[in-house]
């Protein structure tokens, strides 16, 4: 990784989950607030030895939201923004999205004294956000969600199973 002045990191990564469920055939999205700021974000955090990106995003989801799930393997989409840093020093960061389907939400997690959650529409999650390209992943998840549905819809009619 590049490093600036005193050996710090240039740039950082991060890895983002991005809750979900259907609710009445509602797409809706979990958002968590940020610990300093209080701005509606997605659970993420740095990356941690020994575990693959998807898995830090559970992890983050589970630890800042309080839910589980099943988490894609691939990314719905990428952002950046500015990390402030403890010591005042803005980070460029990059950060990967991975959906996670909620199974199961908690009443007790780590963090919630430090955080409040709530579920969204995907047009309140994106009106609730900061960061432009993180608006843009979460609305583009919900075409891509749609796209998915369908196909595994037909999969299941051509094969005669079809199933509500």
């Amino acid at each position: 990784m590049p490093r600036g002045r005193g050996n710090r990191k240039l740039t950082g990564v991060q890895y983002a989950a991005l809750p979900w469920r259907l609710r009445n055939g509602e797409l809706q999205i979990l958002l968590v607030t940020s610990r300093r700021t209080r701005r509606w974000i997605l659970p993420k955090g740095w990356p941690m030895d020994g575990l693959k990106p998807t898995e830090v995003a559970a992890r983050e989801a589970e630890e800042e939201a309080g839910v589980t799930g099943k988490v894609d393997r691939t990314a719905v989409g990428r952002y950046r923004y500015m990390k402030m840093l403890r010591d005042g020093v803005e980070l460029p960061c990059r950060v990967e999205v991975f959906a996670l389907e909620v199974v199961e939400e908690r009443p007790d997690w780590d963090e919630m004294d430090a955080r409040a959650r709530r579920w969204c529409s995907v047009a309140e999650a994106a009106g609730a956000m900061v960061e432009p390209e993180l608006k843009h992943v979460v609305r583009h998840f919900e075409v891509r969600l749609a796209q998915l549905r369908r196909r595994k819809q037909s999969a299941m009619v051509s094969h005669g199973r079809r199933t509500a």
